[in-house]
């Protein structure tokens, strides 16, 4: 399948395929399998009690199985203040097709801001005084930013113009940052904002809905389908193409830029792609993120199975601390990891072939299938919130089990 797939598509075409994912993670999943991992032992026989813990949580949020996205949506509305009904009054003089690409631009600039915060930095909400951290700080401090005109020269936009122009002091002050309270990644994310200006002036023709505009994108998805519909794959593939000069270089072939892509001495493949595993976790975020603002312009994305599980520390603790993965070498807790690490990038492979399998499973308790409960919903339901309370109940501040060197663009 591999070799088909990668003659079809090209290697950097492969690489960025849900399949290829799949495939090299699956790679790194039969090693541990076989106790071949150089850095980990898999215990499956723990797998069962992490899935009841899932079930646990997914039925105490949501009894009646009315599961919705795993997205960034989710974490606009932080503390149960409808954020979201806000955004919308501001955006309601506008034609639907105009809050569309809104909350297209909201979507894609909030989640390229969504690497990981680290356990110091938190944003106060000037609404209700109640300071959030992590993932929902961040989403709060975007969603902020985008209404007061941050990202564009109005509220609500987000222009090439802006975004080139956007320094690391700009962000420390929209995001409330100093000494006291440090932001992981700051030159980071203040870099991917200015690569995914240029991004929209060097692609005209994937922005061309609207030039200088974020939300131009919006004509060149619904070309993916038929307008009424498009598959998550295709979807994905035009994330992982249209944006892939935002990331810092890393590993690229024939010029072109492979993002979330890493290498690991055991893993085979063919011709140029032979020992690389691709993980693409922010554009799987992106992704999933896009669908609620597609849905509202009535485009179905269809085929969301074909997504993989987010490859981020929450995911990934949810698995060591439940005990279906652990270190050969316990030193390893003490020492700060590069991405790039071969043990960072066998924990993130292992995660999303765990988090499949744990769907599964959870599937089966519930009697639901891929369509009532595709993954999207599973991590929503879910094996993220389980993660954060394990993690709450073991490490002071709820962080990741692992030390890792974030510079803001990959977890």
């Amino acid at each position: 399948m591999e070799e088909v797939i990668a003659t079809t598509l090209g290697p950097v075409g492969y690489l960025r395929s849900a399949t290829a994912i799949r495939e090299r993670c699956g790679e790194v999943f039969n090693l541990a399998l076989k106790g071949n991992s150089d850095h980990f032992n898999l215990n499956l026989d723990r797998l069962d009690g992490v899935v009841q813990l899932v079930k646990s949580e997914t039925l105490r949020h949501y009894p009646d199985l009315n599961v919705p996205y795993h997205s960034r949506w989710r974490h606009f509305n932080a503390g149960e203040i409808d954020r979201i009904a806000a955004l919308d009054g501001l955006l309601e003089s506008l034609p639907k097709i105009e809050r569309c690409r809104a909350k297209l631009e909201l979507a894609i600039v909030s989640v390229l801001l969504d690497a990981g915060a680290g356990d110091a930095w938190g944003y106060m909400d000037p609404d209700s005084g109640l300071r959030h951290k992590r993932s929902e700080g961040l989403a709060l401090a975007s969603i902020y930013a985008f209404a007061e005109g941050f990202f564009g020269p109005e509220s609500c936009s987000v222009t090439s113009e802006r975004l080139r122009a956007i320094t690391s002091d700009d962000l420390k002050v929209a995001f409330q940052v100093s000494t006291d309270n440090p932001l992981l990644g700051i030159d980071g994310r203040r870099g991917l904002l200015n690569k995914l200006g240029e991004v929209i002036d060097s692609r005209p023709q994937d922005f061309r809905g609207m030039q200088g505009r974020l939300g131009g994108v919006l004509e060149s998805i619904q070309e993916l389908g038929d307008g009424e519909s498009v598959t998550a794959s295709e979807l994905l593939r035009f994330v992982l193409t249209t944006f892939a000069d935002i990331w810092p270089g890393r590993i690229s072939i024939a010029g072109q830029n492979l993002g979330d892509v890493w290498k690991h001495s055991k893993v085979g493949g063919e011709g140029e792609t032979r020992g690389l595993v691709p993980i693409h976790k922010l554009s799987q975020w992106l992704t999933y993120s896009l669908l609620e603002p597609l849905e509202y312009l009535g485009i179905q994305v269809v085929g969301l199975d074909h997504l993989t599980g987010l490859a981020e520390y929450r995911n990934g603790g949810l698995f060591m601390d439940g005990g279906v993965l652990s270190l050969r070498d316990s030193a390893a807790l003490s020492i700060e990891h590069a991405p790039s690490s071969e043990l960072i990038v066998e924990w993130r492979a292992l995660t999303i072939m765990l988090l499949d399998e744990t769907a599964n499973r959870l599937r089966s308790l519930l009697g639901k299938s891929e369509r009532d409960l595709p993954l999207a919903k599973v991590l929503q339901g879910g094996t993220w919130s389980v993660g954060r309370t394990l993690a709450l109940g073991r490490r002071t501040g709820g962080g990741p089990p692992l030390k890792i060197a974030s510079d803001g663009t990959v977890f």
